[in-house]
């Protein structure tokens, strides 16, 4: 007889998780199909890496400058509000993309690229308050038993939407057009406010905090750096994403060294979530609970050496296959990182730490996209993907050496 604790699809039957993980897949689904999108279109308009690292630049800057206030929010105020709020902002951005190149394309040729950033540096502020509110609300949706689980399935469904988004968007936009894909990406992110309405109200946990409001800002950085184990996974994976990450290139080598269109561009894309929804669909039968941590550098390790021998690919299945590989290897961070989080994490500062741990790893996406476009300009496009990889094993030599607890790290 199954139990809780061993039993896979245990946190699926709570009726709130799985309106979450639903809502959660489809907001992520439409913006990961709006990522291919604006990321085509931006080097159709300019030709220029560097202008594609702009476009992560454009969302990490205000989501950087919000974050820590967006935790403390969401800390204080009913999650749920927080989340409906911050997703009708981004439906709004979705919207006004589609009218960009339905209405006022003229804009393009006098402002090139900027009216596209400017709506991305919008949904930089929403993405700033919607991430310590999600993190906040699921760990109140499931049992502390199930926190394993939840982190699990919640990665599985997340990486699903990053699969099917990109390769669906980058068809869509190759056979229907880009007006027809920036309107599809409306239809799923308003789907998925509607079923984050539907979660029940949760209550808050109660204040058990009495500083001034600078100090319960930044209680969340406190515990974070007091927590070796925390800090460190963190510290891991955000350096492995800085630089080892070479997505925000994809729109360069689909074009000019694999010589493939949109289409290709959005099966690549693909490609790392593909690879990480098989590793979560293993881990959630079979959960890394013993070695976790001297798992977790091997993982990382792993991830770096994908990226090396991406960058000297000249074959797009070849390029694919590793580009999943990459993205089985960085869920098992996600999900190690995730447990932790949960884990270790009071009720009453889930806002606050999630918006330190988002400062790390959410914006590590966007800076690291920035970091991309400036070292291809420098150093060249595949120089700097293995300068990016070689720096990532780097980085798990050093953590590895500078952190005994992360490497004898047992998950329960």
């Amino acid at each position: 007889m199954k139990t809780k604790n061993n039993d896979a699809y245990a946190v699926l039957r709570i009726k709130d998780f799985r309106s979450f993980v639903l809502a959660r897949f489809l907001f992520t689904f439409g913006l990961q199909m709006q990522s291919v999108i604006v990321g085509w279109q931006v080097y159709e308009i300019t030709k220029d890496p560097f202008a594609l690292g702009l476009i992560g630049l454009s969302e990490a800057i205000p989501f950087l400058c919000i974050a820590l206030f967006a935790g403390y929010v969401a800390d204080i105020v009913n999650r749920k509000k927080i989340i409906i709020l911050a997703n009708a902002v981004y439906l709004l951005c979705a919207a006004a993309l589609f009218l960009l190149v339905f209405r006022f394309s003229y804009l393009f040729d006098s402002f090139h690229a900027f009216p596209v950033y400017i709506i991305i540096f919008i949904t930089g502020i929403a993405r700033g308050f919607i991430f310590p509110a999600q993190s906040a609300l699921m760990a109140q949706l499931v049992p502390r038993e199930l926190y394993a689980n939840s982190t699990t399935w919640n990665s599985t469904f997340w990486h699903i939407a990053t699969v099917a988004g990109p390769a669906i968007g980058g068809l869509i936009y190759g056979f229907a057009g880009i007006k027809v894909a920036y309107l599809t990406v409306v239809v799923f992110v308003f789907i998925s406010l509607l079923l984050f309405m539907n979660i029940s109200k949760k209550p808050m946990p109660e204040r058990l905090f009495t500083e001034g409001f600078f100090h319960k800002l930044t209680a969340g950085v406190r515990f974070v750096f007091k927590t070796q184990i925390l800090v460190s996974a963190i510290s891991l994976d955000m350096l492995a994403v800085l630089f080892g990450g070479a997505v925000a290139m994809l729109p360069v080598f689909a074009a000019t060294i694999l010589h493939v269109g949109p289409e290709g561009l959005g099966i690549l894309r693909a490609g790392p979530a593909a690879g990480a929804v098989i590793m979560a669909l293993i881990l959630a039968h079979f959960p890394l609970n013993h070695h976790a941590g001297k798992k977790l550098l091997w993982a990382v390790a792993g991830f770096g050496v994908c990226m090396i021998l991406f960058a000297i690919s000249n074959f797009f299945y070849l390029s694919l296959i590793l580009l999943m590989i990459s993205g089985m290897f960085d869920n098992v961070s996600v999900i190690i990182r995730g447990t932790i989080l949960q884990l270790y994490t009071p009720d009453e500062m889930r806002g606050r730490v999630a918006s330190v741990t988002s400062i790390f790893i959410g914006s590590s996406n966007e800076i690291g996209s920035f970091e991309s476009g400036l070292a291809a300009r420098i150093m060249g496009l595949i120089p700097s993907v293995i300068f990016g990889g070689s720096m990532t094993l780097l980085v798990v030599a050093i953590t590895s050496k500078l952190s005994p607890k992360l490497r004898s790290l047992h998950l329960k």
